[in-house]
């Protein structure tokens, strides 16, 4: 028989489910409507945890509806990898060789996108 915290999900699988529901319904979304588009056994208040740490982490934010709150994204799928790629990126003081063993690790086809993209970006 497995316990309880043997079949406790990763806070990240859990934030990911979340916001794949706010951004498959594309309006502001209560605990509750979230919790039902998950169709889990995650309970309210688990949701409503998942929520607010979102908020807190500024991933997601909110206006009051009724006596709680109805949340949205702040950023597409897309924007929220980058935001993550900027987080590590903050977490080593050696930026230059953080970046230059992504780029040497880079695909052919990512390192032509990377480049088109600088290219572009130049005055």
């Amino acid at each position: 028989m497995t316990d309880a915290k043997d079949e406790r999900r990763p806070a990240g699988e859990l934030e990911a489910s979340v916001m794949a529901a706010l951004w498959a319904a594309g309006a502001p979304q209560t605990p509750g409507q979230v919790q039902v588009s998950l169709a889990s056994d995650l309970a309210r208040t688990t949701v409503t945890t998942i929520l607010t740490r979102l908020h807190d982490k500024g991933v997601v934010d909110r206006h009051r509806q009724g006596r709680g709150y109805a949340y949205f994204p702040v950023q597409d799928a897309q924007g929220l990898t980058a935001r993550r790629m900027h987080t590590e990126l903050d977490r080593d003081d050696d930026r230059e060789t953080v970046l230059a063993r992504f780029v040497a690790q880079l695909s052919a086809d990512d390192e032509r996108i990377l480049r088109d993209l600088l290219e572009s970006e130049a005055p």
